[in-house]
C-alpha cells in the first residue's frame, strides 16, 4: 500500500510539473498585405524580438495575414480560437478589421488586445467589448493636441479628410463635439476610400471653404493622397495626420511633400529627442535599441512599438493570471482578460497605462507628444 501511495504521488507531482509547463498559445493577426501593409509587417517584425516564455512559460504565437480585410480578419480569429486553441489574440492592425475581430473574441470569451487605434473597438464597453483592450490613445487626446497648435498659431478654420471606415468616422465625430469648446471650426468634412486613386473633386471642395488646417485621418501609405493633392491645387496651411501614418514608408511616399506636417504620436517615434523627465523615454530608448540592432538604424515605425507594448502588457497580465489558471483553459482566459483590466501605473514606450471595469484602454495625455516632419525625419515639437 505505501509503495503504490508513493507512486500515486510520484505521478501526481509529474502531472502537475507539466499542467504548470503548459504552454500559453497567442493568436495574432497583422495586416501584412493590402493597404496596411505598412502597419502589420514592422508589426510583424516586432513579434520576432518577443520573449519566448512568460513566467517559465513557452510563448506559442500563430501569425496569420487577414490581407486588411475585416471578413479576413473574423476568419482568422475563428481559425485561431477553434483550431489553434489561444488564450489570447493580438491584433488586428487596422480597426474595421479590430471590429471584425472582437465578435469572436467575445462569442468565444478570448481575450484580444488589439493594435489598432480605433475608440470604437472599446467603447461602450459593453458585448464583445469585454473582452477587447487596445493601446493607441483614444482620440480626443490627439485632437486637443492639435487644437491647441491651431489656436498658438492663431487658426480657427479645420478642414478635415477622413477615410470611409470606423476609424476616420471616430475622429470625425469626436472632434465634432469637443471642437467649439477649444474655439475651432469644423469648415467642411471629405470623405474617401483605401483603395481610391483620386482625390481631386474633394480637394477642390475642400479648399473652397478656406480651412486654415487641413487634418487626414487614415492608416498607413493611404493617407498620403488627399495630402498631396490639396498640396497640389494650392493648399498651403498646416496639415495635420495621425499616429496611424507614423511609419518610414509615409516619409518614403510622401517626400519632401509631407515636410512640416505635423502629428501627435506615441513618445518612442522620437525617444531620443525626449527630454528625461518623460516617463517613457527609458522603456522606448530600449524597444529601439532592440528593433534597429536587428533591422538597422531609422528603421522604427510606430506600428512596431504597439507590437512590442503589446508584449509587455501581455506579459504583466499573464504573470497575474497564471498565479490563478493553467494556460489552454477557459479559467486562464478570464483570468487574463480580469489582469488586463486591473493594469495599473504600467510604463509601455506609447504611455504609461492604467485600466479598469470602465476603460479598456488606460491612456492618458503621457501617451502622445508632437512630432514634425524635417529633412525627412521625425523632429520632437517641444
Amino acid at each position: 500500500m505505501n509503495y503504490f501511495r508513493k507512486a500515486f504521488l510520484g505521478l501526481a507531482a509529474v502531472l502537475c510539473m507539466g499542467s504548470a509547463q503548459a504552454d500559453i498559445n497567442v493568436g495574432v493577426i497583422l495586416s501584412l498585405t493590402g493597404p496596411g501593409a505598412a502597419l502589420g509587417i514592422p508589426e510583424r517584425d516586432t513579434l520576432v524580438l518577443w520573449s519566448k516564455d512568460v513566467g517559465g512559460h513557452k510563448l506559442n504565437v500563430t501569425i496569420l495575414d487577414d490581407a486588411s480585410d475585416p471578413t479576413a480578419a473574423t476568419l482568422a480569429a475563428r481559425k485561431l480560437v477553434t483550431e489553434n486553441k489561444v488564450d489570447v489574440l493580438v491584433g488586428p492592425s487596422l480597426t474595421p478589421a479590430a471590429l471584425a475581430a472582437m465578435q469572436v473574441a467575445g462569442e468565444t470569451k478570448t481575450p484580444m488586445i488589439a493594435i489598432a487605434g480605433g475608440g470604437a473597438i472599446v467603447n461602450p464597453l459593453e458585448g464583445p467589448r469585454r473582452w477587447a483592450f487596445k493601446l493607441p490613445p483614444p482620440e480626443d487626446i490627439p485632437l486637443r493636441m492639435m487644437f491647441d497648435t491651431m489656436k498658438k498659431n492663431g487658426q480657427k478654420r479645420l478642414g478635415i479628410v477622413a477615410m470611409g471606415n470606423a476609424y476616420g468616422q471616430t475622429f470625425v465625430d469626436v472632434a465634432q463635439k469637443i471642437a467649439p469648446e477649444a474655439g475651432i471650426e469644423i469648415v467642411g468634412v471629405e470623405r474617401f476610400g483605401g483603395t481610391d486613386t483620386s482625390f481631386v473633386s474633394q480637394a477642390i471642395k475642400m479648399i473652397a471653404n478656406k480651412p486654415e488646417a487641413v487634418l487626414v485621418v487614415a492608416a498607413g501609405t493611404p493617407a498620403v493622397m488627399p495630402q498631396l493633392e490639396l498640396k497640389r491645387r494650392g493648399f498651403d496651411g498646416t496639415f495635420f495626420q495621425t499616429q496611424a501614418v507614423a511609419g518610414n514608408d509615409y516619409l518614403r511616399v510622401g517626400g519632401k511633400d509631407v515636410e512640416g506636417t505635423l502629428m501627435p504620436v506615441s513618445p518612442f517615434l522620437v525617444a531620443e529627442q525626449l527630454p528625461d523627465s518623460n516617463p517613457t523615454k527609458a522603456s522606448g530608448m530600449a524597444y529601439v535599441k532592440l528593433y534597429e540592432d536587428t533591422y538597422g538604424p531609422d528603421t522604427r515605425s510606430l506600428f512596431g512599438g504597439c507590437a512590442w507594448d503589446t508584449f509587455l502588457l501581455l506579459e504583466h497580465a499573464a504573470t497575474q493570471a497564471l498565479k490563478t489558471a493553467q494556460p489552454g483553459t477557459p479559467e486562464f482566459k478570464s483570468a487574463l482578460r480580469d489582469a488586463l483590466e486591473q493594469t495599473k501605473d504600467l510604463v509601455l514606450t506609447q504611455g504609461v497605462y492604467t485600466m479598469s471595469e470602465t476603460d479598456h484602454n488606460g491612456a492618458d495625455e503621457r501617451s502622445q507628444v508632437m512630432v514634425t516632419v524635417k529633412d525627412g525625419k521625425w523632429r520632437y515639437v517641444n
